[in-house]
C-alpha cells in the first residue's frame, strides 16, 4: 500500500492490522527514499568492521536484509572468488540491488528475493551469513537465527549487528527528540519488534544454538558540518515521509503537528555547531 494520505488515520490502521495478519514482520522504517539514501550509505567498512579480518577469498556468503546491496558488492570484493548471495524480503529494494551493481562487472554478486524465516538454500550453503541491522526489525529473531544456523556449514561464522535505540546518545538536549525516542520505542513494540536489539544479541544467539561468541560494540557518529547535516536532514524527513509516520500515526501515538516538531529538531540539531549524535551498535561473531 502507497500511503497517500496521511490524514486517513482509520484507513492507516486497519491496514497496518491486514498486514499484521498476513504477514510476520512489519517493517518500521519501510523503504522510503530518505530510508534507501541512509541504507546507501552503508559499506563494509563503515557496518561490518568486526567481520572483515574473518574473511578470506573463496568464502561463500549470505547477506540477509542486503538492502540496496551496498554491503554486499564490498564483500564480493574481498572474498572472490567466493560467492555473495544478497537476499531480502522486499522485491523492490532487491530490484535497486540489482539495478545498482549490475555494471560493477562482480560476477560473484547476485540478488534474490528470500524469506528470513524460511531461507530457500540448502543446509550448509555458506561459510559466513551476515545480517545487519536485521534482527531489530524481526518478531522473532531467535527463529530467523535457526534458519541463518541451518545455511551455515562446519565452523561457519554468523556476523550480527544491531543498533541499540536506548542508548543512543546526543547534544544538546531536546524534548522533541526525546519524544522521538519514546515514540520510535512505541512504534516498535506495536510492530512485536526490539528497538534495542543491539544488547540482546548475545542471549538471542545462545537461544538459537550458536557458540564461540565474540562480542563488542561500535558507533557511528555524526559531529562534522556534513555529517549533521546529513543525519538530521534524514531523520527530519523520515518522520514525516516514512512508514515510521505513517505507522506512528496510524497506531495513535502521535499526531501531524507533533511530527513536524520532531523534524524541526533534528532540522535545529543540524544547525547547532556543537551538535553530536552517536549511534551505538552492539555486535557478535558466532561459530555455528
Amino acid at each position: 500500500m502507497v500511503v497517500t494520505d496521511v490524514n486517513d488515520h482509520v484507513a492507516l490502521r486497519d491496514y497496518l492490522r491486514g498486514q499484521m495478519s498476513t504477514q510476520r514482520d512489519q517493517y518500521t522504517h519501510g523503504h522510503h527514499e530518505s530510508v534507501l539514501r541512509s541504507h546507501q550509505w552503508r559499506t563494509a567498512q563503515n557496518s561490518a568492521g568486526f567481520l572483515l579480518a574473518h574473511l578470506k577469498p573463496g568464502d561463500d556468503v549470505l547477506d540477509v536484509g542486503c538492502g540496496p546491496g551496498t554491503i554486499s558488492a564490498d564483500l564480493a570484493r574481498l572474498v572472490d572468488p567466493g560467492h555473495v548471495r544478497g537476499i531480502d524480503i522486499s522485491s523492490d529494494v532487491i530490484d535497486i540491488a540489482r539495478s545498482t551493481h549490475e555494471d560493477l562487472g562482480l560476477a560473484n554478486l547476485s540478488f534474490a528475493v528470500d524469506d528470513v524465516y524460511a531461507l530457500s538454500s540448502p543446509d550448509a550453503s555458506f561459510d559466513v551469513v551476515f545480517a545487519h541491522q536485521v534482527l531489530q526489525h524481526l518478531s522473532d529473531p531467535i527463529a530467523a537465527l535457526g534458519e541463518m544456523r541451518r545455511v551455515l556449514r562446519d565452523e561457519g561464522i554468523l556476523a550480527v549487528r544491531d543498533a541499540d535505540f536506548a542508548a543512543f546518545a546526543w547534544s544538546p538536549t531536546s524534548e522533541y527528540l526525546e519524544r522521538w525516542m519514546q515514540l520510535y520505542h512505541q512504534v516498535t513494540r506495536a510492530n512485536n519488534a526490539q528497538a534495542d536489539a543491539g544488547r540482546h544479541l548475545p542471549g538471542w544467539l545462545r537461544a538459537a544454538g550458536f557458540r564461540s561468541l565474540e562480542v563488542s560494540s561500535s558507533n557511528w557518529t555524526y559531529y562534522s558540518e556534513a555529517e549533521r547535516r546529513w543525519w538530521g536532514e534524514l531523520w527530519a524527513q523520515r518522520v514525516l515521509h516514512s512508514s515510521f509516520a505513517s505507522q506512528a500515526l496510524a497506531y495513535g501515538f502521535t499526531t501531524e503537528d507533533e511530527l513536524r516538531e520532531i523534524s524541526r529538531a533534528f532540522e535545529a540539531w543540524a544547525d547547532d555547531e556543537d551538535g553530536v549524535f552517536i549511534v551505538v551498535n552492539g555486535e557478535v561473531l558466532a561459530r555455528r
